[in-house]
């Protein structure tokens, strides 16, 4: 193998899916490496699908703004606006209202609740053991649920039927410099490209070390609860207690929940059992009607958050490294993202850079700086 591409992207989840699809759009001839069988294998398939606009920061509600919007008109999405719920602690809720003015000042729908409104939607303890008092609410109208594999497969075969080559079990071993281009070698032999994309997911980390180069991407290893089926199941909203990270949702007649354990980095496999006691911990503090509902093991499932040290993407161009650009690090909000991060990132590579919006806060040279970007709503 021996193909010459102007635009390799390396990932077939939602993220290099969309960005193949934008890339194809613009007249590029694309390749796509997978190192999977196929296609949304990694977090994408694993994803608990929320799409949601309740961020802190101006750059993070317009990336899944402008996603949710695409999504909305897509019907592989299968959208559903069943609502985040934020729970949000005293201690937090002054700075939470000043998120929600930003939000609301960027033409995002987003409603602040008192408590007994809270309340008539929802059976929880304000005053619970062990967690901070809950304040008030917030609750987004238009966050809800995806479907994260239909929509990578959608952006999949429009970036193919625009002439783009999809290669699976097709790992990046190395990449080096090449002339005015990037050289590629995999295990099906050696491919050239004058632009990279590195959109790998978890694998970012290591894909950039088997180019030479440092990406602070880590895997973080996220488990999904699910219980058994239940009759007579109210339509919950996605609902995060902020005081603890215990979050949950409807899943037809099924309940499925989470917590992240920030201990738990590095490409483990399988379900963490023991991280049940302290997830089912937090949530029947607030929500005691939890103890009422039985587990699903064989329901249950696992999959990889990808993590920066502030837990916000690396869009763009890597600084001082020509032709190579990253759209990786997400840290969970990938799927809500993804539409957009393809539109920038094929600005970015076809019109030399982002300009439907500013990326300059997500730029890789800010941990140079040293200048995180100070997003509060990280679940």
């Amino acid at each position: 193998m021996r193909p010459v591409y102007e635009a390799l992207v390396v990932g077939a989840g939602i993220i290099g899916a969309a960005c193949a699809y934008r890339l194809a759009e613009r007249g590029l001839r694309v390749g796509i490496l997978e190192r999977a069988p196929a296609p949304a294998m990694g977090s994408t398939g694993r994803s608990a699908a929320g799409v949601r606009v309740q961020f802190s920061e101006e750059v993070n509600v317009l990336l899944s703004w402008y996603s949710i919007r695409e999504y909305q008109a897509m019907p592989e999405a299968s959208y559903r606006p069943i609502g985040y719920l934020f729970l949000v602690p005293e201690g937090r809720w002054d700075a939470h209202l000043e998120a929600v003015e930003r939000q609301k000042s960027l033409g995002v729908p987003v409603r602040v609740l008192g408590l007994e409104e809270v309340r008539r939607r929802l059976e929880f303890l304000p005053q619970a053991p062990g967690l901070e008092p809950i304040a008030g609410a917030t609750f987004g109208p238009a966050d809800g649920i995806v479907d994260p594999h239909g929509i990578c497969l959608a952006y999949l075969r429009r970036a193919r039927a625009l002439g783009a080559e999809l290669h699976t079990q097709t790992e990046l071993r190395a990449a080096w410099r090449e002339g005015d281009g990037w050289r590629v070698k995999t295990e099906q032999g050696e491919l050239w490209t004058r632009f990279l994309l590195n959109a790998a997911g978890a694998w970012a980390g290591e894909v950039g070390r088997r180019a030479g180069l440092l990406i602070p991407v880590e895997p973080a290893r996220r488990m999904v609860f699910c219980t058994a089926p239940l009759e007579d199941l109210p339509p919950y909203p996605l609902t995060i207690d902020l005081s603890s990270g215990f979050w949950f949702r409807s899943e037809h007649n099924r309940l499925i929940f989470g917590r992240s354990n920030p201990a738990d980095v590095g490409f483990r496999e399988g379900m963490d059992w023991g991280w049940l006691e302290p997830t089912l911990e937090a949530g029947l503090a607030r929500f005691p009607w939890l103890e009422q509902l039985q587990l699903d093991p064989k329901a249950s499932w696992w999959g990889y958050y990808e993590v920066t040290p502030d837990h916000n993407p690396i869009l763009g161009r890597m600084p001082g490294v020509e032709g190579w650009f990253n759209a990786c690090g997400f840290s969970g909000h990938g799927v809500q993202q993804a539409a957009m991060v393809g539109r920038l990132m094929a600005e970015e590579i076809a019109d030399g850079e982002a300009h439907s919006l500013d990326i300059n806060p997500l730029r890789y040279e800010r941990f140079a700086r040293a200048q995180k970007l100070g997003e509060k709503n990280i679940v």
